[in-house]
């Protein structure tokens, strides 16, 4: 039994008005998967491959779109031969199985009710073929991913989704997603050169082999002889063969692509366009081979204001004839909302609703033809009555990157942004349509009728130049009058999509299961019977992922519906979108940020002291809590801005007993003792082993507590030195902080940090100062993420009110050698300090150390020796406080070849996190250690210590801060190599 144990129950959530919720998993679930299934996947997968724990199953259980169906098991899957063995299992016991990548379908694709495999964790891979004018990419990669190594030849993909930073290829592929630019000629079935992927059977098919076709006809001869048969007949049908033509002409994601009937000569080529917007239901992509595209990169955008959506529709067939790549929709709803979006302009909160916004955007390959649009778009604006209801509105077009990135961020916002300010406990619906872009105004004002008559206010936006709307509901689905009153509307909208005007209730989302029932509204009886056959003749079983494009239930859309149950504030705006994903360093090893939210959320639903309730309380401490690096990375890739890392943060607080909130109070009144002593024994250890030391905090760990005992790593550096450089006060340009974690730990090499910052900093006639009572402070960040209030309480009110004295009340910057703890005295202490020393903090200039070497020391001083190479590792801090720039700049002065990896990301060491739990860390940076190891680099550079040894540890290479770099470029003696 540990010394110290937390408290689980304080994670137990307290009694709820409303009772239990109708969609709360059941008690007979809260063993988890039951056997047989259990015992029989684990033993032919293995049990790492086989997740089967309650929490495991409730976590995956959600996803963007507005349905949760609970899983009977997990497969982590890592190759094809798994995928086919779960395939041939599921044959042999008639079960069902349904793939799941990033989980941003937003209509339920992503769930099962029975055997869920996760294609995402270890099918992630780029490889550029040629030029970059074909990729080769893994279905587990993010669009944004697959972008950015693109961009280095300068090549794209044609599908461009909204949720590109999280949705990865193969379910962008499997939905035909396209998004802002991509229409009805960039998107996957117009560009997918090949795929491999898993049929039912288990047979893997290769497109690109010149032998498929006679592989296919030995393996599946029924299949083959099916699909000719289904295509001959089509291909009889001169009305049917127009019909199916025409439904492609706009935007539509609805049913299958029977016109792949009409464009594959060959089953293998046949199959090739079926998989493209199969949603699942025909086979696992196991890769895909894109046809890239000119990545054009002269960018000219405007974000123009109208006084009415029909007014701004109408415009739009005018920007496509003078080329715009993009016409993008917001109506007032969504603009209004996206003001919780950083960085747009608080002034829309204020708009008129009736206002609605175009977001045009002209690309271009070169300078001259940027300008020959950029003249045809001011002719259109010419012809236009703009509206400026707000000071922030200019109606023009700009070129620069900062203006138009802050525009597409508020305009990829827009179910996130929207979905965050729904009323809490309501369930968000959101729906894509297309109708020809002529008829684009007469549509907008049909939907807006329609939701106003069935009660909804609902925001909407869209790509206007593809006629391609989007709109969204929210309503409480444990309510049945708002079901109804949904059902109603749904109804009424389909009608009025299809016989009005000839629409694609789908565009871009995939069928799913909301509009399953609605398919043949759309197609009529003979082509949906011809969907049917073609699900028959590939899946006969009917073993992958039923009802979610077929179902003959003309209720199936209103089945699963998921209530939302309100939870802590700092949480309750999330929608379940998955943005977050991508950026969390224990995606891969516990939960991400929403899976934590989703947990919580049937805590919520269930009955107090549940089974259910009870095995999610058990698993939450270390599957939640324990292993959240706190970096808060989420916060910045959610469009709403929820930090779950500072939801964990508090639930670490509500775990501590009063004893150990008395000893980490203790701690922070005495720290410069604490200090000290931390130097002796990190200078003991260089004597006394990395075997013996590991095993001796091993020990202690199980005897304490794992999550307060670090564990002794062999990376971790010596001793600082004892005294800190000599400086002086008169004549200082600025106040050096050195934090804790360099006045305790060494520097590789033969200059320390501080002593290179001194150098380097006199050396540019910018000399530093460092107080004489540095020791005990700390910029309260030890405090802070670990939840201990009352120790981060005294330690943010010292440093801020010795900070003040020390740069005269702010006439000096505080300099700070730690991207972490720049962030923790800039931002962080904030909320813990006395009136009286809020108004002192706001009078402080913190400057982070990469800022003041790029902006005060590079113009002053002469580099005269630079290494080949070197890698960079940008630390979670530098992100939150934008100052990756800097860093990049620091050391493109001091090497040749540059490199920040496509997968960088938190090491999630944040402190000493890495060392309660090393595995965090292991898994975090996992792919950015594969591609730093990948080749050999002259140095290896951050600027945060325990980041650097985090890195260290992960590569087995030597990271030192770069300003110890730009010390050894700059220092005089030294002739410039390359």
């Amino acid at each position: 039994m540990p010394l110290l144990e937390p408290k689980p129950e304080a994670l137990r959530p307290g009694p709820h008005t409303g009772g239990p919720a109708p969609d709360r998993v059941p008690d007979a679930q809260a063993g988890g998967t039951p056997e047989p299934l259990r015992s029989e996947l684990t033993a032919l997968l293995g049990a790492d491959k086989v997740l089967t724990g309650i929490s495991d199953l409730v976590r995956y259980a959600s996803d963007a779109s507005p349905y949760r169906f609970v899983p009977q098991v997990v497969v982590v899957a890592e190759d094809i031969d798994d995928v086919s063995a779960v395939l041939s299992y599921a044959h042999g016991r008639g079960r069902e199985v349904v793939f799941r990548a990033a989980g941003t379908s937003l209509n339920g694709q992503a769930q099962g009710e029975d055997i869920l495999v996760d294609v995402r964790r270890h099918w992630a891979g780029v490889e550029v073929i040629g030029e970059g004018e074909r990729a080769r990419i893994g279905p587990g990669t993010t669009v944004v991913r697959a972008n950015a190594t693109l961009a280095r030849y300068g090549r794209v993909l044609g599908p461009d989704p909204a949720s590109a930073i999280a949705c990865t290829i193969g379910g962008v592929v499997a939905n035909n997603a396209s998004g802002m630019t991509a229409g009805t000629t960039r998107n996957s079935y117009r560009t997918v050169a090949s795929l491999t992927f898993v049929l039912p059977s288990g047979t893997v098919v290769d497109t690109a082999d010149p032998l498929a076709d006679d592989l296919l006809a030995h393996a599946e001869p029924a299949l083959c002889a099916g699909l000719l048969e289904i295509k001959s007949e089509i291909e009889a049908d001169a009305a049917l063969v127009a019909r199916i033509r025409a439904k492609y002409e706009i935007k539509n994601t609805n049913g299958y692509r029977l016109d792949a009937f009409l464009d594959g000569a060959t089953p293998v080529e046949i199959l090739r366009g079926l998989m493209v917007g199969s949603e699942g239901t025909f086979g696992f992509i196991s890769e895909v081979v894109f046809d890239t595209l000119p990545l054009d990169r002269k960018v000219s955008t405007a974000l123009l204001f109208f006084p009415s959506l029909p007014a701004a529709a109408a415009a739009v067939p005018l920007f496509n004839e003078a080329g715009a790549i993009a016409v993008e929709v917001m109506d007032g709803n969504t603009l209004r909302a996206s003001v919780s979006v950083q960085g747009v302009p608080a002034d829309w909160a204020g708009l008129p609703k009736s206002t609605t916004a175009l977001l045009v955007e002209f690309r271009a390959p070169d300078e001259a033809a940027q300008e020959r649009f950029e003249a045809a778009a001011a002719q259109v604006l010419e012809g236009l009555e703009l509206v400026a209801p707000v000071a922030s509105v200019t109606n023009e077009f700009t070129r620069d990157p900062k203006t138009i990135g802050g525009y597409w961020k508020a305009r990829k916002a827009f179910v996130t942004a929207v979905g965050g300010s729904r009323p809490s406990g309501t369930t968000l619906i959101t729906e894509d349509f297309a109708v020809p872009p002529s008829r684009l105004a007469e549509a907008c004002e049909a939907l807006l009728e329609l939701q106003t008559r069935h009660g909804f206010d609902a925001a909407v936006a869209g790509h206007a130049a593809h006629g391609n709307l989007h709109f969204l509901l929210a309503f409480d689905a444990g309510k049945p009058q708002d079901v109804e009153r949904y059902a109603a509307f749904m109804d009424d909208f389909c009608r009025l999509t299809v016989e009005r005007f000839d629409g694609s209730l789908k565009a871009e989302h995939a069928t799913g299961r909301n509009i399953a029932p609605f398919l043949e509204l759309e197609w009529g009886a003979q082509a949906t019977e011809l969907m049917w056959r073609t699900k028959q003749v590939i899946d006969p079983d009917g073993v992958l992922a039923p009802r979610i494009v077929l179902d003959r239930d003309p209720q199936a859309h209103l089945r699963g519906l998921k209530t939302i149950p309100q939870v802590e504030p700092i949480a309750d705006p999330c929608i379940e979108c998955g943005f977050c994903e991508p950026t969390c360093p224990s995606e891969d090893l516990t939960t991400t940020p929403r899976q934590r939210i989703v947990l919580r959320r049937e805590m919520m639903r269930q009955p107090s002291g549940s089974p259910v309730q009870d095995g999610l309380v058990a698993a939450y401490g270390y599957d939640a809590v324990d292993t959240c690096a706190g970096d808060s990375t989420c916060k910045l890739a959610c469009p709403v801005g929820i930090d779950t890392g500072a939801f964990m943060k508090d639930f670490r607080h509500a775990r501590h007993t009063p004893r150990e909130e008395k000893v980490a109070a203790f701690t922070a009144r005495n720290f410069k003792a604490v200090e000290a002593s931390a130097r002796l024994a990190v200078a003991a250890a260089d004597k006394i082993g990395d075997r013996l030391l590991t095993t001796v905090t091993q020990a202690a760990r199980k005897a304490v507590r794992p999550d307060l005992v670090p564990e002794w790593l062999p990376e971790i550096p010596g001793a600082a030195a004892r005294e800190m450089p000599r400086t002086a006060s008169v004549g200082a340009a600025a106040v050096y902080y050195p934090a804790c974690v360099n006045r305790i730990f060494g520097t590789p090499g033969d200059v320390s940090l501080a002593t290179a910052m001194v150098a380097v900093s006199a050396r540019a006639g910018r000399p530093v100062w460092i107080p004489d009572d540095v020791a005990g402070t700390c910029c309260a960040t030890i405090w802070h993420s670990k939840g201990y209030d009352e120790g981060n309480a005294v330690m943010a009110n010292r440093i801020v009110e010795a900070a003040w004295g020390w740069t005269a009340g702010g006439r000096l910057p505080l300099v700070v050698d730690a991207s972490s703890c720049t962030l923790g005295i800039a931002h962080e202490v904030v909320p813990y300090l006395t009136d009286d020393n809020r108004e002192l903090h706001k009078e402080l200039n913190i400057v982070d150390s990469i800022v003041w070497a790029a902006e005060e020391l590079l113009p002053r001083l002469t580099v005269r020796r630079t290494v080949g190479s070197a890698v960079l590792h940008p630390t979670c801090s530098m992100e939150h406080l934008g100052d990756v720039g800097q860093l990049r700049a620091v050391a493109e002065a001091c090497a040749d070849e540059v490199v920040v990896p496509d997968d960088a990301g938190c090491c999630a060491f944040a402190g000493d996190r890495g060392m309660l739990h090393k595995e965090l860390t292991e898994s975090a940076t996992r792919k950015e250690a594969a591609e730093v190891t990948a080749r050999h680099f002259d140095a290896h550079l951050s600027a945060n210590r325990m980041c650097e040894v985090g890195m260290d540890h992960a590569t087995g290479r030597s990271y030192r801060s770069v300003i110890v770099e730009l010390e050894r470029a700059t220092r005089p003696g030294v002739t410039r190599s390359s």
